[in-house]
C-alpha cells in the first residue's frame, strides 16, 4: 500500500444530497479513491438507495466502500459535503436561491449534530458565500473547518480561457477569480502570471477586452443550465480534489469561500487547504478597480448575512 493510500485508510466522507450534483461528486470521489468509506444521505430515501446501489456497481475500480447512512452517521465523518439545496432555475440568480436554501441548510445541519469536532464541512449549494457563513454559525465548528467551493471552478474556467489564448497548459497559468461565485465574481488580471511573466504583458492578452472575457467566464454556468438544466461534472471534479487535499494534507492553494477577517465577510480567496481545513488565506495583489469590486461584494454579503443569522 502506498503512502498516499495509508493516509486515506479509515477516512470517511459524507455527501448530503443524492441528486445530480451529489451523485456526481460521489462518483468522482469513488473513481479517485479519495477516502476509504463514502456515506450517502438524502431526504428521498428511495433515490438515495438507488444511487448507492448504482455507485456500488462502479466501486470495483476503487478502494472505497460506499453505502447509505443516517444523518447522525454522516455527522461523524471526517469530511462532510452538503449539496442539498434548491436547484437553480433557468434565469434565476444565485442570490435568489438564498431564501429557499436557508431552511434546507438549517434542517440538514440540525440532523447531523453532534458533528465530529475535527470534521471539515464543505458547502456546495448556492449562494455559496452566504451559505458558508450560515454553516459556520449553525454548525458550531471553527470557521477554518467550514468552507465553500467558492470560485475554484470559476478559476479553472478562467485559466482554461487564458490557456487557449496563449497556447500553454492551464497548470502554468497562475490566475484567480475571487470574491463571489457568480455574477459578482472578480477576475484578477492585474497580478496574474504565466511562467513568472505578468499576464497583461502578453500581446495576445493586451488585444483582449478583458471585461468581456471575464463576463464569459461568469456566464458559463448559465449557458450550461440553459442547455441541460444543471451543472455537475465540473463541481464533481472540484470536490474530489478538495477531498484529496484534505485527506493527504496537500496544502494546495485553492480559491475557496471562507471567513476573511480583512473584509469581515465570507468571500472566496486562495487558501492553503489541508487536513485541518484552511491553514492560511493568500490575498492576491489587486488593482483599485478589482479591490473596489471585492469590497462591494463583501458589503453585499455582510448585508445578506444580517438577514439570516
Amino acid at each position: 500500500m502506498s503512502a498516499s493510500a495509508d493516509k486515506r485508510a479509515g477516512s470517511k466522507m459524507a455527501i448530503i444530497g443524492a441528486g445530480s450534483v451529489g451523485s456526481t461528486i460521489a462518483f468522482a470521489c469513488l473513481m479517485r479513491s479519495v477516502v476509504s468509506e463514502l456515506l450517502i444521505n438524502d431526504f428521498d430515501k428511495k433515490v438515495c438507495e438507488g444511487q448507492a446501489l448504482d455507485l456500488q456497481d462502479a466501486a470495483f475500480v476503487s478502494s472505497t466502500n460506499i453505502h447509505v447512512a443516517t444523518p447522525k452517521e454522516c455527522g461523524q465523518a471526517d469530511i462532510i459535503v452538503i449539496t442539498a439545496g434548491a436547484r437553480q432555475r433557468p434565469g434565476e440568480t444565485r442570490d435568489e436561491l438564498v431564501h429557499r436554501n436557508e431552511e434546507i441548510l438549517t434542517s440538514v445541519l440540525n440532523g447531523l449534530k453532534p458533528i465530529k469536532s475535527s470534521a471539515i464541512l464543505i458547502l456546495v449549494a448556492n449562494p455559496v458565500n452566504i451559505l458558508t457563513c450560515m454553516a459556520q454559525k449553525l454548525s458550531g465548528l471553527p470557521s477554518h473547518q467550514v468552507i465553500g467551493t467558492g470560485t475554484f471552478l470559476d478559476s479553472i474556467r478562467y485559466r482554461v480561457a487564458i490557456k487557449n489564448f496563449l497556447k500553454v497548459s492551464e497548470t502554468s497559468v497562475h490566475a484567480y477569480i475571487v470574491g463571489d461565485h457568480g455574477d459578482k465574481q472578480v477576475a484578477v488580471w492585474s497580478s496574474a502570471t504565466v511562467g513568472g511573466k505578468p499576464l497583461l504583458s502578453f500581446e495576445e492578452i493586451q488585444k483582449l477586452d478583458t471585461e468581456k472575457e471575464a463576463e464569459k467566464v461568469a456566464r458559463k454556468a448559465y449557458s450550461i443550465i440553459d442547455l441541460k438544466g444543471a451543472t455537475h461534472f465540473g463541481i464533481g471534479a472540484v470536490v474530489s480534489e478538495l477531498a484529496l487535499c484534505i485527506t493527504l494534507n496537500k496544502l494546495n492553494v485553492i480559491p475557496l469561500s471562507t471567513y476573511c477577517e480583512r473584509f469581515q465577510a465570507c468571500l472566496s480567496f486562495p487558501v492553503s487547504l489541508g487536513t485541518n481545513g484552511v491553514e492560511r488565506i493568500v490575498y492576491p495583489e489587486m488593482n483599485e478597480k478589482e479591490l473596489a469590486m471585492v469590497e462591494a461584494s463583501a458589503k453585499s454579503t455582510r448585508e445578506a448575512c444580517k438577514n439570516y443569522i
